[in-house]
């Protein structure tokens, strides 16, 4: 009985020794990361109050149960460095680890930004010269999620390889590497968002310097324009993504007010198809009724969400209207129909192009509502510039 309860204690031991080391070998962004970030409606306005406001809008608004998890500072929070060259947050930001601790204590992880270059694009302190430095102190802030923004570290990198561009590639990626290892180093999981813009087809790289998410096109803007062309680019990235890495084609804009409910809600459908990262960009205290519907369906972010962690993709396009599918857990599949017209169109997904055969269960996320065991096909009238999203399974 005595070696028993030894065995017994020793296992114990050894569990909770190497129990950091399981958790730290756990994939980050095991799904894409679902979260706000400050930019699309703050920009260089924001403070430590709107952070903390965002957190509690994200808990009382039922958002943090649908999975935004993340609270994302984006630029212009950095001050100066201290005379050991620490970055120091600004008078905006006036303790960076009481925000930390606060959006935790709501079941919430932070994240924040910087630049591998000397200035961030907004021209505050980057992390040029200072990666460990940074990656430490994000650390000890307790800091969950770091976008790392190209900005101006393009100048030294055409300054550095007159001319050259494979050299000014490899520069790219060594310096998105450098920050990596240093986050690494810091042994506290990181998300690491490459943002470079799509620059030197980054899908193909992204993964091997570290990235759990990159984006892969420039900026998003509140308009139906920028957000299909953005969106409806992705087409062929399929293959790139994976739990823990993911395409990135920016934020959301749903609830800033420069599109229609049809627009917003193909906005949440494309991304949610493409396993893209939901992050929220909007006044989270002023939302309405419509742009909690979209931004908290769970249906539709199940679909973003699903474990498989399959990219969707374009199954064909006809003119401005197009059917795009993304394989599901346990053999469903979601079909989403596009009408990029100005008018309202029939669009018709033939269950043989989904390699379905038999009978098929149709199920319409926007909806709510079971269609029925249909045969051959489903075809629904489409709004100008909306979508119909479907699960559908044998």
């Amino acid at each position: 009985m005595r070696f028993h309860v030894k065995v017994f204690w020793l296992c114990l031991v050894v569990l909770l020794s190497i129990s950091p080391l399981l958790a730290q070998s756990s994939p980050l962004a095991a799904t894409p990361p679902m979260g706000w970030n400050s930019w699309n409606h703050f920009a260089g306005k924001v403070t430590d109050a709107d952070v903390r406001a965002a957190a509690d809008a994200i808990v009382a608004s039922g958002m943090r149960d649908a999975g935004y998890i993340y609270v994302n500072i984006d630029d212009t929070w950095e001050g100066q460095r201290d005379a050991q060259g620490n970055i120091q947050s600004n008078s905006k930001f006036p303790d960076m680890k009481a925000l930390a601790d606060y959006v935790h204590s709501k079941g919430l992880k932070l994240g924040i930004y910087s630049s591998p270059g000397p200035k961030t694009c907004a021209g505050y302190e980057g992390s040029y010269g200072h990666e460990q430095q940074d990656a430490n102190t994000y650390a000890k802030w307790d800091i969950d999620y770091l976008k790392y923004d190209l900005c101006s570290y393009t100048r030294i990198m055409k300054q550095e390889s007159n001319g050259d561009h494979e050299k000014a590639w490899m520069m790219m990626q060594q310096v998105y590497e450098k920050m990596h290892q240093a986050l690494l180093n810091t042994h506290r999981p990181i998300v690491f968002s490459l943002c470079q813009y799509g620059w030197d087809a980054v899908w193909s790289w992204g993964p091997k310097v570290g990235g759990n998410l990159w984006r892969t096109t420039g900026d998003i803007s509140d308009n139906y324009r920028s957000m299909t062309m953005i969106g409806f680019s992705q087409a062929g990235l399929s293959k790139y993504a994976a739990p823990g890495h993911w395409n990135d084609p920016d934020m959301l804009e749903v609830g800033n007010g420069r599109m229609s409910p049809d627009e917003y809600r193909t906005h949440m459908s494309l991304w949610a198809m493409l396993a893209a990262p939901l992050l929220a960009g909007n006044d989270l205290s002023k939302m309405d009724d419509t742009t909690k519907s979209i931004l908290m369906n769970k249906e539709v972010i199940a679909v973003d969400q699903d474990p498989r962690g399959v990219q969707g993709d374009r199954l064909h396009a006809t003119g401005p209207f197009e059917v795009w599918m993304k394989p599901l857990s346990g053999g469903a599949k979601a079909v989403a129909l596009f009408n990029r017209s100005g008018y309202a169109y029939p669009i018709t997904v033939h269950f043989s192009d989904i390699d379905f055969r038999g009978s098929v269960h149709v199920h319409d996320l926007w909806a709510h509502k079971d269609l029925g065991t249909l045969q051959n096909s489903y075809t629904a009238v489409v709004p100008s510039h909306g979508v119909v999203m479907l699960r559908l399974s044998e």
